[in-house]
């Protein structure tokens, strides 16, 4: 009878239901285990991008810091000649202040466009050595980034 058929097909269809779901947990459970880094590399690639990601969100305040410090200077520049002479000092601490923000800003950018993720793949020691070298890169970038902005912090309070 058709519902013998169906009660019968209740047991192997939950059984079916429990396999395909069983394997997705297992697929889970792998995938999560897989996203730990593996190699010296590995780990190396996700500080590189822990750097990275925790410099680029300050990247529009450095280039408004720059634009706010020329601003600043072009505005003491079309005061009296008495009033831009007594502002020369923090004249020159803005221009200090608007190149090293314009060199993070390269820097940072240079270094996004040179970076490869993929370098070297087929070699993990020499894979190992690239991601430390650009770690050492990223450092310096950050440094700049995070300096330029204090120091910007500290001129525009004057």
């Amino acid at each position: 009878s058709v519902t013998g058929v169906q009660t019968c097909a209740l047991p192997i269809l939950l059984a079916i239901t429990m396999a395909i779901v069983s394997c997705g947990e297992n697929k889970h459970h792998h995938e999560e285990t897989t996203a730990v880094p593996l190699t010296k590399a590995d780990t190396l690639y996700e500080e590189i991008m822990q750097l990275h990601d925790a410099v680029m969100p300050k990247m529009g305040k450095v280039r408004g810091a720059r634009d706010y410090a020329q601003q600043l200077i072009d505005s003491i520049g079309k005061l009296p000649a008495k009033s831009k002479a007594a502002s020369q000092s923090y004249t020159a601490e803005l221009e200090a202040l608007a190149k090293s923000l314009n060199t993070a800003d390269v820097e940072m950018d240079n270094w996004m466009m040179a970076f490869n993720m993929d370098s070297l793949a087929n070699d993990p020691a020499k894979r190992a050595e690239y991601f430390t070298e650009e770690k050492l890169k990223v450092i310096k970038v950050k440094e700049a980034v995070l300096g330029g902005l204090a120091k910007a912090d500290s001129l525009f309070k004057k």
